[in-house]
């Protein structure tokens, strides 16, 4: 972990989590921002970076944290909060693995289990939250979660009504090749065609509702 930047209002936090951070990372840059404009831009200058981000404090949405991810698919968001609602934490967590939960009140080898996994290149979900989600909806999201950035890209582009041929030639790929990306989505999401799978993508947040015109 090189760059981490603390977003989060409350001087507290912030200074806990460099230390913390110092203590297991100790070449680790942090940087602080307080307000959400000022993250957007740091970003540009650290596209690689860890976010650990209380969206609670810097008033924005889950639209906003998706676009966000979207611009920039290599950061990592550590959502850390005194309370996450469940269809918030479980649209974060359909999103992909870019995206853990970690509370407020977690206690201190769960705060280094959270550091150890995302440094590694895994997701983690702090136990708080997975009871959150309850049995259904741990089901839910280790359902989504396997999808790759290119199928989730093709999943979007059906949104959009495109057929099989027409996102092989914007994607430069064969249509064989767009096929059998579509066969493994249904597949991985437990669907059976292509309405299903938009819908089911709808309710996970990998497609904005804006896009969907099926």
């Amino acid at each position: 972990m090189q760059t981490l930047i603390l977003a989060d209002n409350q001087d507290i936090t912030r200074y806990g989590m460099k230390a913390i951070a110092s203590e297991l990372f100790p070449d680790c840059v942090c940087v602080e921002v307080t307000d959400w404009k000022h993250l957007t831009e740091l970003l540009k200058d650290f596209p690689n970076a860890c976010v650990v981000l209380d969206y609670t404090l810097l008033d924005c949405t889950v639209s906003q944290l998706l676009v966000l991810h979207e611009r920039f698919p290599e950061v990592n968001f550590i959502l850390f909060s005194d309370q996450l609602g469940t269809d918030f934490v479980r649209r974060m967590l359909w999103a992909g693995p870019a995206f853990h939960v970690l509370m407020k009140d977690a206690v201190w080898n769960e705060i280094k289990q959270c550091w150890d996994t995302v440094s590694v290149g895994h997701q983690f979900v702090c136990r708080k939250a997975l009871d959150l989600l309850g049995e259904e909806g741990k089901k839910e999201v280790e359902r989504v979660s396997p999808l790759t950035q290119t199928e989730k890209e093709i999943l979007r582009a059906m949104a959009l009504g495109k057929g099989t041929k027409e996102i092989a030639a914007e994607r430069f790929l064969s249509v064989y090749t767009v096929a059998t990306h579509r066969k493994n989505i249904f597949r991985k999401l437990q669907v059976n065609n292509a309405h299903e799978a938009i819908r089911y993508a709808l309710r996970a947040g990998i497609v904005n509702p804006v896009e969907y015109c099926i």
